[in-house]
């Protein structure tokens, strides 16, 4: 049998280090926390899984973490038709093709935290032009006060943020179909419905689910822009996970509980993530037979 040459190893050796650095020994000191506790002097004494059960049988995370599978769904539920119904109508060819594509794209150009900026000053009611115009036509509209007013700004800079993902991959999906599958339905007069029930649907089934597991992905770790928009408020209204995470972390300090806490938020975004994946690969399975 020939050798096998292992001397590629030593071409990604420089990620494999950096990766350990950057993400493994930041994970190995938040699992050591996890399981210890202090009095403080720096002096650690073992405390085993308390921290977990105490998060547990922690009201405040649990209502975080039904506000964050909410805002998820809600997401969900809004992007991906309306990304699907914006790639459905996108030109698909030309120069007016191109203008779309970057005109969807400029979006996601934007940086997080300008994002919540532009969005507590376009919902403001003294400057503000989504604000002032609520206020002129008499709806009472105040997003630091109002906890349906909070939840309706957040949604919608999520939605203008982000559903140009969904289209841009979706519209990727559409482009990949054979124009002969189009010829095939015209020749059979298949109506609308069912060109996109039976051909475009299922031929996009693949970007689809990479888009709502990056959008899930997201929405799920959502930090930045809720929190310059409304600090996780009125009262705890928009505390998401993240945020009630980096209240507990930084804000109380309270290093146990926060590092049990970020671990079993990770364990959920690792599951989803996985399950997720068994859905693609499995679709890759139907594909290839």
């Amino acid at each position: 049998m020939k050798p096998v040459n292992q001397k590629a190893w030593f071409l990604v050796l420089p990620v494999l280090v950096l990766v350990a650095f950057s993400a493994v020994i930041p994970l190995m000191t938040v699992v050591n926390y996890s399981v210890q506790d202090t009095f403080g002097n720096n002096e650690f004494f073992w405390n085993g899984i308390y921290w977990f059960d105490e998060m547990l049988h922690s009201e405040r995370m649990w209502d975080a973490l039904g506000r964050q599978i909410l805002f998820s769904a809600i997401i969900l539920l809004i992007e991906v038709p309306l990304g699907i119904f914006i790639a459905l109508n996108m030109p698909k060819r030309g120069f007016w093709s191109s203008v779309c594509l970057v005109l969807m794209a400029l979006p996601l150009l934007i940086p997080w935290n300008v994002v919540g900026t532009i969005w507590q000053i376009f919902g403001r009611v003294d400057i503000g032009l989504l604000g002032r115009t609520l206020a002129a036509l008499g709806l009472d509209y105040n997003y630091t006060r109002d906890v349906v007013d909070a939840w309706v700004t957040i949604v919608l800079m999520d939605v203008w943020h982000w559903t140009s993902l969904i289209a841009l991959l979706a519209y990727a999906g559409l482009r990949s179909i054979p124009e002969a599958y189009y010829q095939a339905a015209k020749i059979d007069q298949a109506s609308r419905w069912a060109v996109f029930r039976f051909i475009e649907l299922p031929k996009m089934r693949g970007v689809l689910v990479i888009a709502i597991l990056l959008r899930f992905m997201d929405s799920f770790m959502i930090y930045t822009e809720p929190f310059v928009v409304t600090g996780g408020g009125p009262g705890n209204a928009t505390t998401f996970l993240s945020i009630d995470l980096v209240k507990m972390a930084l804000g109380q300090f309270d290093l146990g509980p926060a590092a049990a806490f970020s671990i079993m938020y990770f364990l959920v975004i690792l599951l989803v993530s996985w399950a997720f994946y068994t859905v693609m690969t499995n679709l890759d399975r139907e594909d290839a037979r």
